[in-house]
């Protein structure tokens, strides 16, 4: 797994990269937790989702934001971080330029950034966001969601609130055209401490049967 970097918006950004040996495979970028709370790339989630994507031959990249580890650049509230996801994802794309599609998957503060790329690229095709915040980040912006996607998250998560989450959801619910996918673990919290196990499985698990077609309306694609 190649240790690569790559021009950012405020710098260089740091990554771990690995291409499939397939020219047209999707590509699949996977964001970190919050810069000041301790989230970087090397982050046991984003490391096993990383490697789900991996195993499933997407071209997958993980980095850390500016200002983490090698990264060039100041924390920024979320408009630099999206500048950076959007400067990987171009990265990525430069080398893989028969690529036709992509997958965004965050984590906490990665799942907000994760969730306003999809806004932007109407390559990304799906998206999973696990334990986003939508107590603490304006998700507003999702008028209309443009691509199906899983939502998972503890019940017993004091971070981000359960009640808020089905907020969420329940607001996405209502929009034609995609299909939210709801994942509830009994038990766990915002860290996922004796559940990550589990997570990756649901992960994954949501990521086979998209893979075979199942969980998301067939409609016309969005043209880039």
């Amino acid at each position: 797994m190649p240790e690569v970097i790559f021009a950012g918006p405020a710098g260089r950004l740091e990554g771990r990269y690995q291409p499939s040996k397939e020219k047209s495979a999707p590509i699949a970028i996977v964001l970190h937790p919050h810069p000041q709370f301790g989230g970087t790339m090397n982050n046991k989630i984003v490391y096993d989702l990383f490697y789900m994507f991996q195993k499933r031959d997407f071209t997958t990249l993980r980095f850390n934001f500016r200002g983490i580890g090698r990264s060039q650049g100041e924390f920024d509230h979320g408009t630099g971080e999206l500048s950076d996801a959007a400067a990987a994802l171009d990265w990525v794309q430069s080398l893989h330029p028969d690529s036709k599609s992509c997958w965004v998957a965050g984590y906490s503060f990665g799942s907000w950034i994760g969730m306003q790329l999809l806004m932007r690229r109407p390559e990304i095709e799906g998206f999973i966001s696990v334990a986003p915040q939508p107590n603490t980040y304006d998700f507003s912006f999702l008028a209309p969601c443009p691509s199906s996607g899983l939502i998972i998250h503890g019940d017993a998560d004091k971070v981000a609130p359960p009640k808020d989450v089905q907020g969420l959801v329940d607001k996405l619910h209502t929009q034609k055209g995609i299909t939210i996918t709801q994942k509830t673990i009994p038990g766990a919290n915002h860290f996922f401490a004796n559940d990550a196990e589990l997570l990756i499985q649901e992960c994954a698990d949501y990521l086979d049967r998209r893979l075979a077609g199942e969980l998301a309306d067939p409609r016309p694609k969005r043209l880039r």
